[in-house]
Parts: C-alpha cells; structure tokens; sequence
C-alpha cells in the first residue's frame, strides 16, 4: 500500500500532461520563406513580402538575411513558425538556400523555431490539404476579416504573406492563444508539428473514471 500525505492526491490518481504554454505576451513571427518572395508576418500582424531579384545571384541571400536580422532586433519574436521545404526537388534546394542563413539568424537571436509542411497549414487554415493561395486567402478573411493587396497575381500565384500569416496564427494557436474561432478539429491537425519543449509546462490533474 502507498502512502499518501493528507491532502495531495495518491500516485495512481495523478495524470502528468506535458502541454505547450506560450511565454506572457506570446511573440511569434511567420515566415514563408523563398528565394525568390519570402513573406513575413510580423508579431503584430502586420505581413510584407522580402523580394529579390534572379540577377543578382547569390546576394539575395544576404538582402533576405538583413532584412530577417533586423525585424527579429526589433520585434524580438519569442517563437518564429517557418513553412518547411517543399517537395519538389528544384524548389526544395532554392528554398533551402534560404532557410540556413534564415535558421543561423533565428538561432544567433535565441529565437525557438519550427516547420510546418504545407498540407498541415492548408489542413489547418481551410480543413483542406490541397487548399489553393486563393483559398488561404479567403479562408483568413473569414477568420479575421484580413486582406493581402497585392499579395496573389491574376494567375493566382504567390500569397506569401497570406500563408506567413497563417503561420504566425499557428504558433498562438498551438499554445493555447488562438487570434480567432476556427473548428477544433482544424486546430487539431497542428498536433503533428514538433513544437518547441521550451514552452512545455508539466500540468498534474486528477485522473477521473
């Protein structure tokens, strides 16, 4: 038999839950990065795209990696949320061209950081994996009544600052500070992404039959 101290709970009533809690007053930047258009949704909101130009080479980095270092000086975001490497072989090498210098800086400024792969996003914003830009965009001003002018061409390509935005709202939601109401079960589809331990808080509850 095992001994109990009057007024706590005995060991075999006790569930141990590690969940995520996010810091007081929870930063989180998102970031759709490529080298061509990288989006940047900001911890305020606020979304611009990081644009380059195919002639100058390899300096787009260095412009991309400026421009990163000096928003995370100035919004010292506790959590950045990265869209991950696509899957198509060309585009995966470009992108990932970008996501080192990128994960250099966020690791130099102590910024936590994840990935999340496209279909979980699209799954989690539009309750479907195989959402278009269009869709993302629409499924945001539904949520929030937000906008990105200029964002999508008339092709419908682009929508980088729409899908950071996306990114960012995944980061609070995944710590339990929701930006808006969305059905639980989209919300469910981000408990495939590793986010950060750090945040993790050890919660101890009652089991209940």
């Amino acid at each position: 038999m095992t001994a109990t101290v009057p007024g706590l709970l005995a060991p075999d009533e006790l569930l141990v839950d590690d969940r995520p809690v996010a810091p007081t007053g929870l930063r989180v930047i998102g970031l759709d990065l490529s080298l061509r258009s990288t989006g940047v949704c900001l911890p305020d909101g606020t979304t611009y795209r990081i644009k380059t130009r195919q002639r100058d080479g390899d300096r787009r980095l260095v412009v991309i990696r400026n421009n990163i270092r000096a928003a995370l000086a100035e919004h010292r975001p506790h959590l950045a949320v990265l869209e991950d490497l696509p899957m198509h072989a060309k585009a995966a090498g470009l992108t990932a061209q970008v996501h080192g210098p990128v994960k250099c800086e966020l690791l130099d400024a102590g910024v936590k950081y994840t990935t999340v792969v496209p279909a979980t996003l699209k799954s989690y914003a539009c309750d479907n994996g195989q959402a278009d830009k269009a869709e993302m965009a629409a499924a945001a001003y539904l949520a929030a009544g937000v906008e990105f002018p200029g964002d999508l061409t008339p092709s419908g390509k682009g929508g980088d600052m729409c899908d950071a935005w996306w990114l960012r709202a995944a980061g609070h939601d995944a710590y339990g500070m929701p930006l808006f109401d969305l059905p639980q079960a989209q919300r469910d589809r981000l408990s495939v992404v590793e986010w950060p331990s750090d945040f993790l808080q050890r919660v101890v509850t009652r089991v209940t039959s």
